[in-house]
């Protein structure tokens, strides 16, 4: 048992890097994206809303400090809003289905808002930058949809490769029994 829980974190830190990796490397790149889904807010909060607040809060953190680490800007400020957002998202754990996928989408929807008026409270409006409509219009808006979107084929995939972890040490216990 315990076995399979450190596969499944392994695991879970693995998808937390490639998701960075895609989310900052490869994403960029593409010219006909005009934004791009934050793969990192829809592993955190599936890690949340699939494990429960301490797994959110720990993948969270892991999360913030990979984008804290590259992007400049004052150390901890990813962070603290991956941590909120992995908390917040286990709260919701005892309403987790397998198949349920409205309320992950839902979730996604909330995160995005929640993590782009982060950004825009702290990054811009500190700064002077008030025109919020052309904020949520031009930058926020785009980003959740395409978060949305792509919630409903990271999230499938992550939920499968959970399965199969758990499947795994399942299948372990009986034999040594």
């Amino acid at each position: 048992m315990i076995q399979a829980k450190i596969k499944q974190v392994l695991i879970n830190i693995l998808f937390i890097v490639l998701a960075f990796t895609v989310q900052n490397c490869v994403f960029p790149l593409l010219p006909f994206l005009s934004a791009t889904p934050n793969l990192l807010l829809i592993l955190t909060f599936s890690f949340g809303f699939i494990h429960g607040k301490n797994a959110g809060m720990f993948y969270g953190v892991l999360s913030g400090l990979l984008l804290d680490l590259f992007y400049s800007g004052p150390f901890g400020f990813y962070t603290l809003i991956y941590i909120y957002i992995g908390y917040a998202n286990g709260i919701f754990t005892k309403y987790y289905y397998e198949d349920y996928i409205t309320l992950p989408l839902i979730l996604s929807i909330i995160n995005g808002i929640w993590y782009s008026m982060y950004i825009y409270v702290f990054r811009f409006l500190i700064r002077g930058r008030l025109n919020l409509p052309y904020y949520f219009r031009n930058i926020m808006l785009p980003e959740i949809i395409f978060t949305a979107v792509t919630t409903l084929l990271i999230y499938r995939l992550f939920l499968s490769a959970s399965r199969r972890v758990e499947d795994i040490g399942k299948r372990r216990d009986t034999k040594l029994v």
